[in-house]
């Protein structure tokens, strides 16, 4: 069982399956809901006052381009968008005109984005995100040395699994700490015996191992760099 949606026809784990002649399931054991408009309020946001957002995610920009539209607020075309990776800047397109703005973006980690704080570090930046934020983001942005706000546009829930019968797969598969904290709201009474446990990121593990979980498989290494790349060499180890 992995705890996402289901992926496109073209996924390495429908690779996996067919080759290793296993099954694999696809269940999201978490989701997003935003918040509404008087919430942000009562955090004492005004979308008027900022001069640059920063988007971590593509949760982000959806989000806080809802709020904007509820609260009847018309994002000017002088904001600046600084943008954790490529991928989320291009999805941007989906809001706004991507030409005519001023938009940046970093590599891939969060810290990349220091040199473009640097280099424009007079805006009032807005840190849209959701209840759950990341120390690397908070130690990045107090080393920035800008002025910049966090508000809490969605929050991350546990899905409803009640319907699945966790103990009839043979392993799971997290890629948060907040997946974790799913499967031991929906299951209280789960009790891991021969069920194996595969986790992506070391806050996974460290969440897993404090939920009393023994984690048989991790990524990324460098090795097995994705947890589709672990999966395989793991059951191709069981195999032989």
């Amino acid at each position: 069982m992995v705890s996402q949606p289901a992926p496109s026809e073209s996924s390495p784990y429908l690779d996996i399956a067919k080759k290793e002649k296993i099954r694999i399931d696809f269940r999201p054991f978490i989701h997003v809901e935003g918040v509404d408009n008087k919430e942000l309020r009562t955090q004492k946001i005004d979308l008027t006052q900022y001069t640059g957002i920063i988007f971590t995610s593509k949760n982000a920009i959806d989000h806080y381009f809802r709020l904007a539209e509820e609260l009847r607020f018309a994002v000017p075309d002088t904001m600046r968008y600084i943008c954790q990776s490529e991928a989320i800047a291009n999805y941007l397109q989906k809001h706004i005109v991507y030409r005519k703005r001023k938009i940046s973006f970093g590599e891939k980690n969060f810290s990349d984005l220091l040199p473009l704080f640097k280099k424009f570090p007079t805006e009032k930046y807005l840190l849209p995100s959701s209840d759950v934020l990341s120390p690397d983001i908070v130690k990045t942005m107090e080393a920035s040395n800008v002025d910049w706000t966090r508000a809490i546009m969605y929050r991350t829930v546990c899905s409803d699994l009640t319907d699945i019968k966790v103990k009839e797969y043979d392993m799971l598969i997290f890629f948060s700490p907040q997946g974790i904290k799913s499967l031991q709201q929906n299951f209280p009474d789960f009790q891991q015996e021969e069920t194996k446990i595969g986790v992506f990121g070391t806050t996974t593990m460290a969440a897993a191992e404090e939920a009393g979980l023994k984690v048989d498989l991790m990524a990324p290494t460098k090795e097995t760099p994705s947890m589709t790349m672990a999966l395989e060499k793991y059951i191709k180890a069981l195999h032989k």
